[in-house]
């Protein structure tokens, strides 16, 4: 996703002048051909996050559309205080990206991590947040955010990622996209999810089942029609994600659901990480193993839902 990331920013550097990119000590080969073309628009932060995220909003300020970039625990976590207040408190139009989102750094321990970014950037007034599923969603969600007034992050995977679409699709903030249509189960993922979640979709169709599969790229807005249509025509509405049980897609779609007037046919079910630390060195695919974050887990939990589902409504029925 990064070198989607580079390259997409280079293009619309040459499209828009008030482009600037901040990064915080990391990228800079990465850059390479966004500093032929725009040298005076690019800046090296250094590991000062805190400060990068103060300058950027200045720069928002001062007419230009300012983008932060570096490993996404140090610019969430790290300066948290900074984009709660110099950024959102002003309702200015930074782009804060984090790449390495979730457990994409699995194997550098959890300083590398980040579970709990989502939690912490959508409590925040103002803030959207969007999660693209592969290199092409990055591309069109990119675009928008350069178009949106308000603050706005992005987290993205690091790279190797596997595309799912083939070429940037029409995407808009706050609403989801359908990758594959169904019924009986809908599988809502968000972020680099969604290759995983399509190969669990593939493990119920063997057994029978049409699941619809969608790509949640935006958590804050949440597309609350989409919500709505779904847990009125599904038995089992299911969120994964690379992110904290807590307060991630999983917690936002649970805070809509029970402010909600009537009872929804659908039952509720979450994917996410534990509430816990990883200690120990591992890659991500092992780390998402841990957690369940797997299609054969998710297709066979889902199924499961479904079934018991299905029974309860046949008895109720009788």
């Amino acid at each position: 996703m990064r070198n989607a990331f580079a390259a997409e920013i280079t293009a619309l550097c040459q499209e828009d002048p008030r482009l600037v990119l901040l990064s915080g000590d990391i990228g800079n080969r990465l850059f390479d051909k966004f500093r032929a073309q725009a040298p005076e628009r690019f800046m090296n932060c250094g590991v000062a996050e805190a400060n990068m995220m103060g300058l950027a909003a200045g720069l928002a300020m001062s007419g230009l559309r300012p983008i932060t970039y570096t490993i996404t625990p140090f610019t969430t976590t790290r300066c948290f205080e900074q984009i709660r207040v110099d950024v959102c408190y002003h309702d200015v139009p930074v782009i804060i990206v984090g790449t390495g989102a979730g457990l994409s750094y699995a194997g550098l321990g959890p300083t590398h991590h980040s579970c709990e970014d989502i939690a912490l950037l959508r409590s925040l007034p103002g803030m959207t947040v969007l999660c693209p599923a592969d290199s092409f969603e990055l591309r069109g969600l990119l675009r928008a955010a350069m178009k949106h007034d308000g603050p706005v992050y992005m987290r993205i995977g690091k790279k190797g990622e596997a595309t799912v679409h083939a070429d940037v699709p029409n995407v808009t903030i706050g609403k989801g996209l359908v990758v594959e249509q169904g019924s009986g189960i809908c599988l809502l993922s968000t972020g680099n999810m969604l290759p995983e979640v399509i190969a669990a979709a593939a493990e119920l169709k063997a057994h029978g089942l049409a699941p619809q599969v969608v790509s949640m790229h935006t958590v804050k807005p949440l597309d609350t029609e989409l919500l709505e249509s779904a847990f009125a025509e599904f038995d089992v509405v299911a969120t994964i994600e690379e992110h904290s049980l807590i307060g991630g897609l999983g917690g936002a779609v649970a805070e809509w659901l029970v402010d909600q007037d009537s009872l929804p046919r659908a039952k509720l079910v979450r994917f996410g990480c534990g509430d816990e630390f990883i200690h120990e060195s591992m890659e991500q695919e092992h780390a998402r193993e841990r957690f369940g974050l797997t299609a054969h887990n998710i297709a066979a939990k889902c199924r499961e839902q479904y079934q018991t589902r299905r029974r309860g409504l046949r008895l109720g029925a009788a």
